[in-house]
């Protein structure tokens, strides 16, 4: 059996606006998606993700490219006949519906006998909790409760591949935090195929087998959450997944896996594959801040001075202004520990060498 359930190969969507102008949302995208996996397409507003997802639906056509589920291309398949379910930002229930009838009204059209309707509702209610409120109206529901139908309805068909058009958009924090773990352990226990998508990096992070981070269209890395943000592909990846330094820096060595640069008149030695890089080549090193220990002056690579701070409790996150001018950013855990830096200080800085990242630079 094929392994993989879903492929892009090649895909361009190409949108006219009025008679003179085109818009390219989808460019050249191609993505394999395995068995059982949950894979997010994440980025921005306008990167083409909801596109994709509804290209693959079959609420669009790819102006040119093919999209496969399992062995068949479904280009001219209609939506209805992909074998796919959405969970909509917007939830998309039936308002004069009560729980239950939401919940059977796909397997009703498909004309499934009614004492397996049952079953199979009560199966999937049962699953989030919503067991015993099979008779209530929709409305009456939380905005929490009401995804949990959505994602019910979805599931109760047993479709090949579950879509995610940003569904906990329109949840608080604390709903949102809930609801992405249910949906996680819903999706690894059923072992259902599954394309999220999502602007919000930490929802992406916490939930995906693999992540794919879109911009312009394009697909610019596919990796797991843990390699997008320790060892991004380009400067619009490490800047848009979490916060980043990108700070000038010279490479003066190279070979067996190890790069040595010159950064704040100091020599550091990295961990990085060094097979794109070349002696004396100017380079940008991507620091998270995080990964920077804030020490007495003249204790570190380069000294710098605080210019603001930004306390929100567990954190405290300081703005610098190195030797040069330019500034940088720092993020310090448990200040209650050491106690507030005023502005003004002047600190020291040494950053974490397994956590430097190097990036050719950009034209």
């Amino acid at each position: 059996m094929n392994d993989l359930v879903v492929r892009f190969e090649h895909i361009v969507k190409v949108f006219s606006e009025g008679t003179h102008r085109e818009v390219r949302a989808v460019d050249d995208f191609s993505l394999s998606v395995a068995r059982g996996q949950l894979v997010t397409l994440l980025g921005p507003s306008g990167c083409g993700k909801t596109t994709t997802l509804r290209i693959l639906a079959g609420f669009e056509s790819a102006t040119s490219g093919s999209v496969y589920i399992e062995d068949r291309c479904v280009n001219d398949i209609p939506p209805q006949k992909r074998e796919t379910s959405m969970v909509f930002q917007s939830y998309g229930l039936f308002p004069h519906m009560t729980v239950y009838e939401n919940v059977a009204y796909g397997l009703k059209v498909k004309h499934v006998p009614k004492a397996q309707i049952k079953r199979q509702v009560a199966e999937v209610l049962s699953l989030v909790g919503l067991e015993g409120l099979e008779r209530r109206s929709v409305g009456q529901l939380s905005g929490g409760q009401q995804q949990r139908v959505a994602l019910c309805r979805a599931i109760v068909t047993k479709p090949k591949v579950l879509l995610f058009d940003e569904p906990l958009s329109n949840l608080d924090a604390k709903l949102r935090k809930g609801t992405r773990e249910q949906i996680r352990r819903l999706q690894q226990e059923l072992g259902i195929t599954s394309i999220y998508v999502t602007h919000d990096q930490a929802e992406a992070m916490s939930i995906s087998d693999a992540i794919a981070v879109m911009n312009v269209g394009r697909l610019q890395q596919l990796g797991t959450a843990e390699e997008i943000y320790s060892r991004p592909a380009n400067r619009f990846v490490a800047d848009f997944i979490g916060e980043a330094n990108f700070l000038p820096a010279r490479i003066i060595e190279v070979g067996d896996g190890r790069v040595t640069i010159r950064i704040f008149e100091t020599e550091i030695t990295v961990e990085q594959d060094s097979t794109n890089f070349s002696p004396n080549e100017e380079v940008e090193a991507v620091v998270r801040p995080e990964a920077v220990d804030v020490i007495e002056v003249d204790q570190g690579d380069v000294n710098a001075e605080i210019l603001f701070s930004h306390y929100t409790g567990s954190v405290v996150l300081y703005a610098l202004k190195l030797p040069d001018g330019s500034r940088m950013e720092v993020q310090v855990a448990n200040p209650k520990e050491r106690g507030l830096l005023p502005v003004g200080a002047r600190v020291g800085l040494r950053l974490h060498r397994k956590s430097i990242h190097l990036l050719k630079k950009e034209l």
